[in-house]
């Protein structure tokens, strides 16, 4: 998993200096949103911060919705 996490683009994180919040798919974005929101609420996270992750994660939702995977196109044929 480290190594995965090792490739991944600065640009593929929402806290890209920090390595934290890794987005490279629409299942991690949506996952990044919601613990950011957590992080928020106990105060371990800073507005500017979450704000963001947020939008990082809204930048990779669009892309996956205009070009979703091989898997995505599988079951919206069904």
């Amino acid at each position: 998993m480290a190594l995965k996490r090792n490739k991944l683009k600065k640009s593929q994180f929402g806290l890209p200096g920090k390595r934290k919040y890794p987005m490279p798919d629409k299942e991690h974005a949506v996952n990044a949103k919601g613990r950011a929101k957590q992080q928020l609420k106990k105060g371990r996270l800073s507005r500017a911060a979450y704000e963001k992750i947020v939008a990082e994660a809204n930048r990779v939702l669009k892309a996956a919705k205009t070009n979703p995977t091989k898997k995505e196109k599988k079951s919206r044929t069904r």
